[in-house]
């Protein structure tokens, strides 16, 4: 947590990705309900890691609209594992991805995931997930 309390979240895209309007939007629903929010932007794995890790965040937020969620996905679990975050963070992953794809997700180390969402239920799920690594 953010030294004022606060939920810290760290919000990226993959690289290639060209749509931000779901990332931002996220941003000032996260902002609204009181959270601390990083807004990266476009990353590697081992970029957002990095700065996951700097800015001793509690969640990492990945917005996709143009895949390769599996594959960087893994990369960016296998990067936190190695950091030693993996265990204290909380991941998510919202955007427009094969619904098939959300067992595979969770299984790599999502903690949620979201084709759509209301701020509701995006909150109530980053306090869930940050509850359960604490």
């Amino acid at each position: 947590m953010a030294s004022n309390g606060k939920i810290k979240v760290l919000l990226a895209q993959f690289p290639l990705e060209t749509h931000s309007r779901g990332i931002i939007t996220v941003a000032g629903m996260l902002r609204d309900a009181g959270m601390e929010v990083i807004l990266m932007g476009n990353a590697l794995p081992e970029q957002i890691v990095e700065t996951a890790v700097q800015e001793y965040v509690d969640v990492i937020g990945i917005s996709t609209y143009c895949g390769g969620e599996l594959a960087l996905g893994t990369e960016l679990m296998k990067v936190a594992e190695e950091r030693g975050i993996k265990k204290r963070t909380s991941f998510l992953l919202g955007g427009i991805f094969p619904p098939l794809y959300i067992p595979k997700l969770k299984a790599i180390g999502f903690d949620g995931t979201f084709l759509s969402a209301t701020k509701e239920e995006i909150v109530s799920c980053i306090k869930e997930a940050v509850a359960a690594k604490k």
